[in-house]
């Protein structure tokens, strides 16, 4: 089993959830979305990239989840996210410290940056009140964010779920 800090993850494509809330929580979490649909190769492009860059696999495939054994991938028994969080964590690989991050883009993995004033007042969805925020930036979306009650009911929802 690998070290909650340091793990790298992968998700299949049915688990585009999963890897937007494991990105919330700081973890490099690539996508099976990122490639192209529709080869037939696709589970074996996804071995290859995890054996290539030491990244956990979690899968809803249970035939691709034994094909990866060798890596250690996880088989998600479950299609609701919170469930998938709930068996990630008792497995080992996420830390018990559970807080949102804003360390990566939730959309595409990219590394957020601190967001200059005019990336905050050019965006039109900003709240009014900003003191006291903290903004990200993502250079790859051009997305703005910050830790909201978005964010905080996300974490609460995570929390609460993982310790029952």
């Amino acid at each position: 089993m690998k070290s909650s800090s340091c793990c790298l993850f992968l998700t299949d494509r049915m688990l585009g959830p999963l890897a937007r809330y494991l990105r919330f929580l700081g973890y490099d979490t690539k996508s099976a979305n990122s490639l192209a649909s529709g080869n037939r190769r696709e589970d074996s492009i996804l071995l290859e990239m995890a054996r290539k860059e030491k990244r956990f696999l979690l899968t809803r495939d249970r035939e691709l989840a034994g094909r990866g054994a060798d890596i250690g991938a996880l088989h998600l028994l479950s299609d609701d996210v919170l469930d998938q969080m709930k068996q990630i964590y008792k497995a080992g690989l996420i830390e018990d410290s559970l807080c949102i991050r804003m360390k990566r883009c939730p959309l595409c993995n990219s590394v957020l940056r601190r967001a200059t004033c005019d990336e905050i007042k050019s965006s039109d969805y900003a709240p009014r009140y900003k003191i006291g925020k903290d903004f990200c930036w993502c250079p790859n979306c051009r997305r703005l964010y910050w830790m909201g009650t978005h964010a905080k009911n996300l974490e609460k929802r995570l929390i609460d779920s993982l310790k029952k």
